[in-house]
């Protein structure tokens, strides 16, 4: 059953809407840097997943059925018939579902530093038993570095601190239901379903969702899709490199 996620909102209410869903650990707050730059051009409604931020916090365990219906209900909620959708990480995630199994919801998608399909689902099941067990402080030092490239986290100590916090603040049981959604996703034969005009986004020096066997095959699989892979980027790369991510959207949903 779908649940009201919570969200922010900028921009004119007349312009193009476009919504925001990001990493496992994080809340709209991730979306900043492209809030600021894309609200002259769009509606932008960044969202909190369900079990995240100030979003509802249901039993676990979740689907992607469940996260890609609480977009679909958040649209309903504010009267939006169509709208351009981005996420990352496990936001892409619910993108490739919404653009499998609800395309009449999607103008365009951009997927960022995601996976059709994220591993072995043990890996999931033991993180998800973790941080039900010693909460999500447990993994967010682990988390983090592999957001930001080293160079990056030691110039930027604040930056990586922030989003360290936003980690170790989820809600245990929100956190481990969205890795038990991420255990069951997989939707590498689906793909080629995907019709809405999509931009995929690599990092280069991702450990989380290398490109290799993720973003390529998403870009590969989806019928014109089209890839393009930041150098020095790793899993946070709408953070890390926001100006050419802002750039990417902005040029993608505008065309």
């Amino acid at each position: 059953m779908s649940v009201d996620v919570h969200y922010t909102q900028s921009g004119p209410e007349g312009a193009p809407p476009l919504v925001l869903a990001g990493s496992l650990g994080t809340t709209a707050r991730m979306w900043e840097p492209q809030a600021a730059a894309l609200s002259a051009r769009f509606r932008v409604i960044a969202m909190d997943h369900r079990g995240h931020g100030r979003s509802p916090v249901p039993d676990g365990p979740y689907t992607m059925a469940d996260l890609g219906g609480d977009v679909v209900r958040l649209l309903d909620r504010l009267g939006i018939e169509r709208a351009h959708y981005a996420g990352l990480s496990i936001g892409g995630m619910v993108g490739q579902w919404l653009g499998v199994h609800a395309a009449d919801r999607l103008d365009r998608l951009a997927l960022l530093a995601t996976s059709p399909y994220a591993g072995p689902p043990t890996a999931w099941h033991d993180r998800a038993a973790l941080v039900r067990a010693q909460g999500t402080a447990a993994v967010a030092d682990t988390v983090v570095e592999r957001w930001f490239t080293p160079g990056y986290a030691s110039t930027h100590p604040d930056e990586a601190a922030l989003l360290r916090d936003q980690i170790a603040a989820t809600d245990p049981e929100g956190y481990a239901g969205c890795c038990e959604a991420i255990a069951g996703h997989d939707v590498r034969r689906d793909l080629p379903a995907v019709t809405a005009p999509t931009l995929v986004v690599g990092g280069a020096d991702d450990p989380a969702t290398p490109v290799e066997g993720n973003a390529d095959l998403i870009a590969e699989r989806v019928p014109g899709a089209r890839l393009v892979v930041l150098d020095d980027a790793a899993h946070l790369l709408s953070w890390q490199h926001s100006a050419a991510v802002n750039t990417l959207l902005a040029d993608h949903f505008s065309a």
